[in-house]
């Protein structure tokens, strides 16, 4: 069984990055289970004099799920051309670990117009040396209030999307 690792980018109650994460997790292929990370929203601000024995709770539940995970799941929306401050938060208390050094990682997209985020991430990503698959699922939800998101979500071509998303990656992970 992998145990894979989703992390939305957005703090929002009705985030489509959310609901595309949730969704991934409740599509999950057969051999995979997915988990959606909660606690973005509770991380402080990275400050590497914090690190160590002093690592606040929260970071270090951050930095044992993507350690204990086989490979991670990132969805992130666009906020001025870049990552968010939440998102990067995050990445910021792995960098001084070994948790992200050859982590398989997927990046998934609820909007087709986040074009500088995604580069912006997948920069980061391979910066602190994650091990990115070259298949980013994408599903268009941007502007979608909650329920036709998850209508969108539920329809089979986009259910059958995301199993056939994760199990590609499920393949990259255990190829390596």
């Amino acid at each position: 069984m992998l145990n894979l690792l989703a992390i939305s980018g957005s703090l929002r109650a009705a985030s489509t990055n959310s609901a595309l994460v949730a969704a991934l997790a409740l599509n999950a292929p057969e051999g995979c289970r997915v988990t959606v990370y909660d606690g973005l929203g509770r991380l402080p601000i990275f400050n590497p004099d914090d690190e160590g024995e002093r690592t606040p709770r929260d970071a270090s539940d951050l930095i044992d799920a993507v350690t204990g995970a086989d490979g991670i799941i990132v969805s992130c929306p666009e906020y001025a051309h870049g990552v968010p401050g939440g998102l990067k938060n995050a990445l910021d208390w792995l960098v001084s670990r070994d948790a992200a050094v050859a982590k398989p990682a997927m990046l998934a997209h609820a909007s087709p117009r986040s074009l500088y985020a995604r580069a912006a991430l997948a920069e980061i990503m391979r910066t602190m040396s994650f091990a990115l698959y070259d298949g980013e699922p994408e599903i268009a939800l941007l502007g979608k209030k909650p329920p036709e998101v998850a209508s969108i979500l539920a329809e089979p071509a986009n259910v059958l999307a995301m199993r056939d998303a994760l199990a590609a990656f499920a393949d990259f992970i255990r190829s390596r």
